[in-house]
């Protein structure tokens, strides 16, 4: 599959499992049936991977979990040098709208993009790309982007309904994605720190409780 979007029809919701490093976790993505896993290039990032490496994680088994590569206001030569060593389904963009699409065009590939919103006035009303990723604004003190296990406010959510598709990240963990998923009627939930045993190491039981739960509502209030 190298659509990027959702590997299946109905109502089930789609899971991303973002952050692998080890094989442990890797495999219980495998087993338990998340849709997408992600890799991190970004060496700022506790959960950063080399492209040999995602590659040999890659391997342990054929088709499955499309595989997703996190990169963060990338240069061409470093997407390239990563597509050499591993092959990837979807790039997972930190960067601007024109950016995302300049890579889209020059590598082929479906291309999702990052969107951090503090309230609804930053919510998108289009989509340049194959996906948006709607998560909260990292602190003015971070060293990264992304959700730095920050929980969106979900009632920012509340009645916005965009034409095209996105998914739902940041402070995600098995406790609370039933709930998030219900408020927020998010047609997919990514999570990478919520399943942890601590950075880079995921917890098996934790991927499978988060998999199931994020799959249990079927309504939602919006």
């Amino acid at each position: 599959m190298s659509s990027g979007s959702l590997p299946f029809q109905g109502l089930q919701r789609g899971v991303k499992i973002c952050g692998l490093t080890e094989e442990a976790g890797f495999d219980a993505c495998m087993e338990y049936g998340a849709d997408w896993v992600g890799f991190v290039f970004f060496d700022r990032s506790p959960r950063n991977i080399t492209p040999q490496q995602a590659n040999r994680l890659s391997a342990r088994h054929a088709g499955g979990a499309q595989r997703v590569g996190l990169f963060v206001h990338p240069e061409d030569d470093t997407l390239a040098r990563v597509l050499d060593a591993v092959s990837l389904d979807v790039l997972q963009i930190y960067a601007s709208d024109d950016r995302a699409t300049s890579i889209r065009h020059r590598f082929g590939l479906p291309v999702w993009l990052s969107k951090p919103v503090a309230s609804s006035d930053e919510l998108p009303t289009a989509c340049a790309v194959d996906r948006l990723l709607i998560e909260p604004k990292p602190p003015t003190t971070a060293t990264r982007p992304g959700g730095n296990a920050q929980k969106l406010d979900w009632a920012v959510l509340h009645g916005w309904k965009p034409a095209f598709p996105w998914m739902l990240a940041g402070g995600l963990s098995p406790d609370n994605v039933e709930q998030a998923v219900k408020e927020t009627g998010a047609p997919a939930v990514d999570v990478s720190s919520g399943v942890e045993i601590q950075p880079g190491i995921k917890s098996p039981d934790a991927i499978k409780r988060f998999i199931h739960n994020a799959r249990t509502p079927l309504f939602h209030i919006n």
